[in-house]
């Protein structure tokens, strides 16, 4: 059965709408159209998201990227057969403003309404690119506070192989690029800067590297470069893009490296990267050569679909949907779960 999905991505900075199409059964579902709005302008000259800024913007933005959407796709609001929104994890204002909105169209369309989980949709945003994976595989989801490494047997049949006990591979490159004065977003500014530099400059740890299980730990390697920027005084500005380049090797080394422990692990010969460091392009290089050597196949969302976007969220609705795992419904009385464990999703 065809189902045109309306996906609303709210989560944090990002504005993301987009129709995606079902087509039932193990068949991929389509991208028919998305519209993102970055607030990164916005945030910039407070170093980083304000959530009240955020969520005002996010109502201001969300019906005209439906609007534009649905002219892209040439469809209308009323062929539209269920509204997908994020549910959680996230900023409780900003996931509220999409609930809100979803709920009410649903409302309104006497549509059924079906609420995402956000780092489900990252996970399962490879199926929107040219070469999407098959299940099952190894996941490694890095996506801002969040870096994890599963086993995805299906749809909703999730296990955590490994996570973050403190600050994430994201976060990693956030505060890093803080602590170098390189302004907001700092991730990419940070992995810009290190194309620059020398990545054995400077000898930073790699934290739980040989801990023999499959977690991560980001919190020592960000005080390791505080110390080492404090240590260069006056001649960091020098040697800026050096720190930057060490620093963005130590975070590759360590997801690299847990990713083909899990791969040994588990057996799997396919692993998928998803998440906003999911674009970094050191990542892709050292996990695509070392996979290659192990005949093992890595799949990637495209460039523009690895940060938050609405897509992510209507393929996710769509997916379970096909397979079952959930019911949309015609319950309007939303709720949100800015602290939501993929683990604890509901089925």
């Amino acid at each position: 059965m065809s189902l045109l999905i309306l996906g609303i991505e709210s989560s944090c900075d990002e504005t993301g709408v987009a129709l995606v199409r079902g087509r039932g059964g193990d068949a991929v579902p389509t991208l028919l159209a998305h519209a993102l709005h970055s607030q990164i302008a916005m945030h910039q000259d407070y170093g980083g998201v304000v959530p009240e800024l955020a969520s005002r913007d996010h109502i201001r933005r969300v019906l005209p990227l439906t609007e534009a959407v649905l002219a892209e796709a040439g469809q209308r609001l009323a062929d539209v057969d269920v509204v997908a929104y994020t549910r959680g994890p996230g900023l409780a204002g900003a996931l509220l403003v999409g609930a809100g909105v979803a709920c009410a169209l649903g409302a309104a369309l006497d549509r059924p309404v079906l609420g995402v989980h956000h780092l489900e949709g990252h996970l399962l945003s490879p199926f929107l690119s040219s070469d999407p994976p098959e299940f099952p595989f190894v996941a490694l989801l890095v996506s801002g506070g969040h870096t994890q490494l599963m086993r995805v047997d299906g749809v909703g049949r999730y296990e955590i192989l490994g996570e973050t006990i403190d600050d994430a591979a994201g976060e990693a490159f956030d505060k890093s690029a803080k602590l170098l004065g390189l302004g907001y977003p700092g991730g990419p500014a940070l992995s810009r800067l290190a194309e620059q530099g020398d990545a054995k400059a400077f000898k930073l740890p790699r934290p739980l590297l040989h801990s023999g299980d499959l977690d991560f730990s980001f919190a020592g390697l960000k005080t390791a470069v505080l110390t080492q920027a404090k240590k260069l005084g006056d001649e960091l500005a020098a040697r800026k893009a050096d720190l930057a380049a060490s620093t963005q090797a130590a975070i590759v080394e360590v997801l690299v490296r847990k990713t083909l422990a899990a791969i040994d692990q588990t057996g799997m010969r396919r692993v998928v990267v998803a998440g906003g460091v999911g674009a970094n392009r050191l990542l892709r290089e050292q996990l695509d050569a070392a996979c290659a050597a192990r005949r093992v196949r890595v799949h990637y969302p495209e460039l523009h679909l690895c940060t938050d976007n609405g897509a992510m969220i209507a393929m996710a609705a769509a997916m379970r949907l096909q397979s079952g795992q959930q019911q949309a419904n015609r319950n309007y009385a939303f709720d949100v779960k800015p602290r939501w464990p993929l683990d604890a999703i509901a089925s």
